[in-house]
């Protein structure tokens, strides 16, 4: 019977130890959930709040391990933008960059490896990862010179992938740049400022401090950073090299602009006379065209100017005059553009030419016959075709610097008052301006409660009024501003719509005052696409002796 007995033995432990270990798993939560609500501990503090001010050293840097130096420093501004910025821009920046490396880096590796007998040295890989450099912050300097001086914080703990390949005696190896580390503390300087764009002439980059600097290197394959001591002989290396040439005081230099060329003012004015064009093609369905003109100075921040629109015209007559000023006569060129007015959408190119300033005899009048390209590259098969011809005649009359002649305040006139000048307005042009019954435009300029109204041109969306206004002032118009507003009269006659307006402007003066001349085209207000173009130079007279 023990065979009986000895089965059914184990079965019934097993159902009862099932039974008893659900039934204690049970009670066990039953009073744990009890406990843990009605029974608080007594050996539990309260914690020690403080604030972060009263914290000590070791504290605060347990706390916080790298604290950025807008919160240490309030000298330092935040960079948060900045870092956005660049995180957003980042992919494309890495290229950017990396092409940017290769292209400098290339020539010169290959001008030094002939000394060390290396066949060739070449990029296999060069990325800059996926991880950007943040700033931490940035200080900048205020000072009396013409400057901008900014120390930034830079940190970056990259992910590049820089693989060189050297080929030598037959033999190839590969080299790889991994986990890069630099922590910098750069001083930026943009010197002098200029009043051309990018408004700096010259970038100088120093160092404040040794830079951190820490990497893997792997030569074939193996991690040269791991052998005991190299690692650290090497990034003092580095350190040392980078402080020898770039610790302050030592710069890097990095030119921008030529500072004379940007600084330089204007040694001339240039006369032009646009007298007539002959044999233009003809760009019209009915066999005409509208043509214009449009002069440029090369190297010349200020509008274009045009002529009039001679309407059904291959051979149009125009004999009108423009000056510009000239700033370096041996670099600077006048670029003449024929175009097709078209009533509806961009003006049609018909041909351009261009003249050197260096071609001419200063106060000599010189006419030019000019051969229409379609542009003005010299081995372009599309300009052996006959587009027509221009004539121009140009004059240059140089202002002698040294012999302290001005001829803007040449022209003040002498009962201006001490400390006073001439506002002198010039109304240029207008572009697109449209009225809803008629268009004959013609502009007026009140300052200070006196009016003075240029000619009004009939039936044109683009006028060219070219009219000059002076305002003699016992003060500079610092606070003042010019309302310029250009109407539509009608020619015909009758009560029904005799006057409309195309938009107006109100100019600060305060610019004019201190640059001495502006001249900018501005979108007319209650206008839809209306522009017009003034140019404003205020004149003082000279200290009497």
């Amino acid at each position: 019977m023990g065979w009986f007995f000895s089965p059914m033995l184990k079965i019934f432990s097993f159902i009862f130890g099932f039974v008893g270990f659900g039934i204690g798993i049970l009670i066990g939560l039953t009073v744990g959930y009890y406990l843990f609500i009605y029974f608080q501990p007594t050996d539990v503090q309260d914690p020690d709040i403080q604030p972060l001010a009263e914290q000590d050293a070791e504290k605060l840097q347990r706390l916080l391990p790298e604290i950025p130096l807008w919160v240490k420093n309030p000298d330092f501004d935040r960079m948060d933008w900045l870092n956005k910025f660049i995180a957003q821009m980042w992919p494309y920046l890495d290229k950017a960059i990396c092409k940017t490396v290769k292209e400098i880096a290339t020539p010169i590796i290959a001008e030094q490896i002939p000394k060390y007998k290396i066949d060739s040295v070449e990029f296999v890989k060069l990325s800059l990862g996926s991880l950007p450099p943040t700033f931490q912050g940035m200080k900048v300097y205020v000072t009396d010179e013409k400057e901008l001086i900014m120390e930034p914080s830079l940190k970056w703990a990259g992910n590049p992938n820089v693989l060189v390949a050297v080929k030598a005696f037959g033999l190839r190896a590969t080299a790889q740049v991994l986990d890069l580390q630099v922590f910098a503390s750069p001083r930026i300087t943009l010197k002098p400022l200029v009043p051309s764009f990018p408004c700096f002439a010259k970038i100088y980059v120093s160092l404040m401090e040794k830079p951190h600097v820490d990497f893997g290197l792997k030569v074939l394959g193996a991690d040269l950073m791991s052998i005991p001591g190299l690692y650290r002989f090497v990034q003092e290396q580095i350190k040392d090299q980078v402080a020898k040439m770039y610790l302050w005081p030592r710069t890097l230099e990095v030119p921008i602009l030529d500072p004379a060329k940007a600084m330089r003012k204007p040694v001339g004015i240039l006369h032009v006379k646009v007298l007539k064009a002959t044999k233009l093609r003809k760009k019209d369905l009915m066999g005409g065209a509208d043509p214009f003109v449009k002069l440029k100075l090369t190297e010349d921040k200020v509008p274009s100017k045009k002529t009039s629109v001679k309407h059904k015209n291959l051979n149009p007559e125009w004999n009108e005059e423009f000056k510009f000023s000239v700033r370096d006569p041996e670099t600077q060129s006048l670029v003449l553009n024929v175009y097709d007015w078209e009533q509806v959408g961009s003006p049609e190119k018909m041909g351009m030419s261009s003249v050197s300033l260096k071609d001419l005899t200063p106060d000599k009048p010189t006419q030019f016959t000019l051969d229409l390209r379609k542009n003005m590259e010299p081995n372009d098969p599309q300009n052996e075709k006959s587009r027509g011809q221009i004539f121009v005649e140009l004059t240059y009359k140089a202002v002698g610097e040294d012999s302290g002649t001005n001829f803007e305040l040449a022209q003040v006139p002498e009962t201006t008052p001490a400390g006073g000048g001439v506002l002198v307005v010039i109304v240029h042009e207008g572009q697109d301006l449209e009225g809803k019954h008629h268009t004959n435009p013609s502009a007026r300029v009140i300052l200070r409660g006196e009016e003075r109204k240029t000619k009004t041109i009939k039936k044109n969306r683009d006028p060219r009024w070219e009219e000059e206004f002076k305002f003699l002032l016992d003060e500079p118009p610092t606070n003042d501003k010019l309302h310029v507003e250009v109407y539509s009269t009608s020619s015909r006659m009758g009560l029904l719509h005799p006057k409309e307006s195309l938009g107006y402007i109100d100019i600060s003066l305060s610019d004019v005052v201190s640059n001495r001349r502006i001249n900018e085209k501005y979108n007319l207000i209650d206008s839809k696409n209306g522009q017009i173009q003034v140019e404003l130079q205020w004149r003082t007279a000279p200290p009497k002796s």
